[in-house]
């Protein structure tokens, strides 16, 4: 049964933008399954194909009283590039990737403080990561960032480990929200 589109110029609105939000969250599902790591639950290993992400916003469903998806004139600006942003941003990856390098810290111990520096969907990805199997134990040096300038959303900062360098996905909403990490890129030929 086909579902008429309202008459009313208030309700063809309301149709309309309802829609577009279903849309919308196919794609965004659709994109996170095809993105979201390997089969095995390990996060997705570094390819130079994938782009730097232009936002991490997403729209909310709820329905009744709590946030509705915004209108097109709500989407959060592009935040901007200012030297506190960097200093923030190289500050995350640092602190991240140490906790990170810890192969031999106790596993709840190992997942809490690793935890605080990420995304929701990094949380996930890493939360089956046994530290025994992590490959790096030093971060050697600080980071440096990869930055666009028209994406104040994402960059990816390197830093130099014992190892070889690894790269650090960072994403923030806004420019007054705190970068999280949302993938490691370990050297080539880690496994």
């Amino acid at each position: 049964m086909t579902t008429p589109i309202p008459t009313t110029r208030k309700h063809r609105k309301m149709y309309f933008r309802a829609s577009s939000l279903g849309l919308t969250t196919a794609a965004v599902l659709l994109c996170t399954a095809c993105f979201s790591g390997n089969q095995d639950g390990e996060p997705a290993r570094y390819s130079e194909a994938e782009p730097t992400p232009t936002s991490t916003y997403t729209p909310s469903q709820s329905v009744g009283d709590g946030p509705q998806a915004p209108n097109a004139d709500e989407v959060p600006e592009n935040p901007e590039w200012t030297p506190e942003a960097e200093e923030a941003a190289k500050q995350v990856a640092e602190d991240a990737l140490a906790d990170f390098a810890r192969p031999d810290v106790e596993e709840t111990q190992w997942a809490n403080d690793f935890a605080r520096w990420l995304t929701p969907e990094a949380t996930t990805s890493y939360s089956t990561v046994d530290p025994a199997n992590v490959p790096v134990s030093e971060v050697t040096g600080p980071a440096t960032l990869d930055i666009d300038e028209t994406n104040g959303f994402g960059v990816i900062a390197t830093l130099p480990t014992d190892i070889g360098d690894y790269g650090v996905q960072l994403l923030r909403q806004s420019q007054d929200e705190p970068w999280k990490v949302n993938r490691l890129y370990p050297p080539e030929g880690t496994k």
